[in-house]
């Protein structure tokens, strides 16, 4: 396992996240804006339905169909842009940074992998992971050993001449 990797591949999925939230953010707001453009002009068609029912109660059939007619393009003009706000965002985009954010997911998970099998293989031979450091360690304690013990031969006899 490779540290450095790992923070490479987590940096990745950290930007990608943040674009893909990027993304939907800016879809949710353009569609919510639409949305709320579209809530206001169906008011208005609602009004003008309303203004044609009164017309047609006190005035002349030309004013109603006027106030009708106005209605029903309010209505259609409302369910147009309800139409567009409810389309999906830009493919192109969001599979980018879709196939980006499975690819470092992916990177992580292999990561993950081997440094399991890293640790699994110190638990059931712990042996092959302490030999390469005891070997080591081993000759520089002979070798302490041996230069101690020489000095203290080597006093002896220069205390017997």
């Amino acid at each position: 396992m490779n540290t450095e990797n790992v923070v490479k591949h987590l940096r990745a999925l950290w930007r990608t996240d943040r674009i893909i939230a990027d993304i939907r953010l800016r879809h949710l707001l353009v569609g919510l804006g639409l949305r709320a453009f579209a809530a206001l002009i169906a008011a208005f068609g609602l009004l003008m339905l309303e203004l044609s029912a009164y017309f047609a109660l006190v005035q002349i059939w030309s004013a109603i169909a006027a106030a009708a007619i106005l209605g029903a393009v309010n209505f259609a003009i409302a369910a147009a842009l309800f139409a567009i706000a409810g389309r999906a965002p830009s493919g192109r985009d969001i599979e980018l940074a879709n196939e980006i954010h499975d690819s470092s997911i992916e990177a992580l998970q292999l990561e993950a992998r081997a440094f399991q099998a890293q640790v699994s293989g110190a638990v059931h031979h712990p042996l092959s992971t302490i030999v390469p450091v005891l070997v080591p360690l081993i000759a520089i304690i002979i070798r302490n050993l041996r230069t101690s013990a020489g000095k203290s031969a080597a006093t002896p006899t220069e205390a017997e001449s």
